[in-house]
């Protein structure tokens, strides 16, 4: 009896010790200081909740611990609420929570700090892959908040308006990626606009794309061969005898040395900067970088002890006699450019002894793009294709086909027609170019398919329309001499076809054929050098490739405008007037009737009533959705057999298939019932409007759904009138989105 009654106590005493080592080590490692950031708030709220709820603190030492765990601005509520409750810690307890979750956790305070983040993040460059990262990472904490259904005002950046500021935080060339993978998606779905689940998972994938570490060592190579490709000097280093100075020179050479009025920081060459010729044939902007990264004043470009807002120096250009900057940041190439060679890269281009003939200009430049022709070379989208009948592969002829997204319709010379053997009738067509519109008429191919010359996908073609009015520009044809003499493209010249002498442009793919004029992948060059697109038709050039810039094409087209005289006019046409004009047999139409000297004919069939008035003229004309709702409304709703009227859903036709938004509206349903629990008497007249649907067979249960069947679940909110505060009304919520579409985009309105 004596041992028994010895453990017991010294059991429950080491029970106790263990506890207590327990409690002191969660609260040491398992609570996190709170940063007073509203964004965080809930997060830390629960993390604080979890890791005290087994420990049995009293009321003073949660009080103690939210003090010590709190932040700077959020524990002075702590010491002002336990001030003013000293005798009743439980009372002042119950204050801080409710005082931290008006100041931290409201949804209204939360959103602002959330959009305010946003808004304060910053512009993000080329350069910047960790800040795009940042940008992901926040964008997926918005989504999650918003995701919640506690935040409900984040629904905002589901819309365009919301998502425009956070776009043009991002890079350019990512800006026209948003804006082909926006657009693709909104045609697909049908939607008014991307919602921003999709916007998050295009930002967080571009950024992993871009830190991935696979990757970011060969960019940093890339840019470091660069560098040292504009520094380095290939000439072979000469040695020469130094002759014995004073120190004082010796001085003044090395405080000159860093003097750039005296010493061009590019070429480590006597010369100042602001007369560097090699500095002047850099673009614009390259020239203002550069004077950037090394904190060169912008006006004068002879200190780096000052800047711009504190140069006293009187500016005036050589070229344009302005007097807001130098000659050396005059936008455009230079007066002496197009009279003197390339400038050597190493001194500046400061000697005067170099050769200014035409001759030397061309002959190492152009000659190693297009041999010894003195022509032009300027690359468009040009592919060597294969194309053959559906089906008999076997009759494939090679030819090359330019890609328009300016023409609507996709066009063939005659020289397909005979190449094939096809024999078909012609058909008249009018033909809208520059010159103005044309009626012709062309015979029309159907079946065929077309092909990258090197093998791949097969695209179906549209109908091609006979035309020999395509550009004929072989020197347009990209090849690899063009791509071999421009590092960003050297890789490329083995994925580009030669030119093929055999092979003729004959066709012209427009927009019919949206597929090939898809970029896969594309690389851009600095400032005004080509880029390179490759489409399902292979890789293309685009932009002059001529090397120096040394001569401009001789062909150049001008849109011009044709009046009905046959004039040509700079000035657009008005186009306030009607004229009716068909390419057919002359015939008597009411006994009216016209002959153009051109063989056309006009009918006045549409003069003859366009100004009969009738009483329905200034009436609203139904629109085709109206027609379509109408018809709806006439086929489809009936009276039952209880004499009430039944009417479908107003579906749009044709109508694509429904999702299944179950998840968002469980979201909707934790939201609701957790608004229910803070207002109970809401809860009282929410339950009772509903029983009240059911008592009246106003709704049902719907019925087990099989597997892959569409289905749609609509969320429900209550709202009260202004007029009528002890009423509710429960809305079924048919605007409600997912993934950015709604009930309502699938009905007619």
């Amino acid at each position: 009896m004596d041992t028994v009654h010895t453990s017991v106590p010294e059991s429950s005493a080491f029970m106790d010790m263990a506890k207590y080592l327990a409690r002191k080590e969660l609260v040491s490692t398992g609570l996190s200081h709170f940063d007073d950031h509203p964004e965080t708030y809930r997060a830390w709220k629960s993390s604080f909740s979890n890791t005290i709820r087994d420990l049995d603190l009293t009321a003073s030492e949660e009080l103690d611990l939210l003090s010590k765990w709190l932040g700077k601005e959020s524990a002075e509520h702590v010491k002002r609420l336990r001030a003013v409750n000293l005798a009743n810690p439980v009372a002042a307890l119950k204050s801080v929570w409710k005082r931290l979750d008006e100041c931290y956790g409201a949804p209204e305070v939360i959103e602002s700090a959330l959009f305010t983040k946003l808004d304060n993040f910053p512009k993000i460059t080329n350069k910047d892959n960790h800040k795009l990262r940042e940008l992901g990472d926040l964008l997926n904490e918005l989504l999650s908040a918003k995701e919640d259904g506690y935040l409900s005002g984040l629904a905002y950046l589901d819309t365009a308006r919301g998502i425009k500021p956070i776009v043009e935080k991002l890079p350019y060339n990512l800006q026209e990626k948003w804006l082909a993978q926006g657009s693709n998606f909104k045609e697909t779905y049908q939607v008014s606009y991307p919602p921003f689940s999709y916007f998050t998972s295009f930002v967080c994938y571009q950024a992993k794309t871009r830190n991935d570490p696979s990757f970011t060592p060969a960019v940093n190579n890339l840019q470091t061969e660069r560098t040292l490709s504009k520094r380095t000097n290939p000439r072979t280093a000469i040695s020469v005898h130094k002759t014995k100075v004073t120190n004082v020179t010796t001085l003044s050479e090395a405080a000159s040395k860093d003097d750039i009025t005296k010493q061009c920081p590019i070429h480590n060459k006597p010369h100042p900067l602001k007369k560097c010729r090699g500095f002047r044939l850099k673009t614009l902007e390259q020239r203002k970088t550069y004077l950037r990264e090394q904190g060169i004043c912008f006006r004068c470009c002879s200190s780096s002890s000052h800047l711009a807002r504190d140069c006293k120096v009187m500016l005036k250009c050589d070229e344009c006699d302005s007097e807001s900057h130098i000659t050396a940041l005059h936008p455009g190439p230079p007066k002496w450019a197009s009279k003197h060679s390339n400038p050597s890269q190493d001194d500046g281009g400061e000697q005067g002894t170099q050769d200014t003939s035409a001759s030397t200009v061309i002959g190492p430049l152009c000659t190693e793009v297009h041999g010894n022709k003195i022509k032009s070379k300027s690359c468009s989208k040009i592919c060597l294709v294969k194309v053959y009948p559906k089906d008999h592969p076997e009759k494939a002829v090679k030819m090359y086909a330019m890609l328009d997204d300016q023409s609507n319709r996709s066009l063939v010379r005659s020289q397909f027609f005979e190449a094939f053997k096809i024999k078909v009738n012609a058909y008249p067509y009018t033909l809208k170019t520059c010159a103005g519109l044309t009626t012709t008429s062309g015979r029309r191919a159907t079946g065929f398919q077309v092909e990258a010359a090197n093998g791949g996908i097969g695209l179906s073609l549209p109908e091609l329309i006979e035309c020999d009015d395509l550009p004929d520009n072989r020197e347009e044809i990209p090849t690899p001499e063009a791509a071999l003499h421009y590092p960003h493209l050297r890789d490329l010249a083995k994925k580009i076809p030669a030119l093929d002498d055999d092979a003729q442009i004959i066709l012209l793919l427009g927009r019919d054929i949206l597929r090939a004029h898809k970029v896969r992948q594309q690389i851009n060059g600095p400032g005004d050098t080509p880029f390179a697109q490759r489409l399902d038709l292979g890789w293309v050039l685009v932009g002059d490739v001529c090397l120096g810039k040394v001569h401009k094409p001789t062909v150049c087209s001008s849109k011009t405008n044709v009046l009905e005289d046959g004039r040509p006019t700079l000035f657009k046409p008005c186009m306030n007037r009607i004229r009716l004009k068909q390419a057919i047999s002359p015939s008597r139409v009411n006994g009216s009737i016209h002959i153009w000297s051109n063989g056309t004919v006009d009918t006045d069939t549409l003069g003859l009533t366009v100004f009969v008035r009738t009483p329905n003229d200034d009436k609203r004309a139904f629109s085709i959705e109206d027609e379509q709702f109408l018809k709806v409304m006439d086929e489809q709703v009936f009276q039952d057999k209880s004499n009430s009227w039944v009417a479908p859903l107003p579906f749009r036709s044709p109508r694509p298939p429904l999702l299944n938004n179950r998840n968002q509206a469980m979201t909707r349903l934790s939201s609701l019932q957790r608004t229910l629990e803070r207002k109970p008497k809401m809860k009282e007249q929410y339950v009772a409007f509903m029983q009240k649907v059911f008592d009246n067979n106003h709704a049902e249960p719907a019925p087990p759904l099989s597997d892959g069947k569409e289905c749609w679940y609509l969320p429900s909110f209550g709202v009260y009138h202004h007029k009528k505060p002890e009423k509710i009304r429960v809305v079924f919520d048919s605007s409600a989105k997912c993934n950015g579409i709604s009930l309502n985009s699938f009905l007619l309105t």
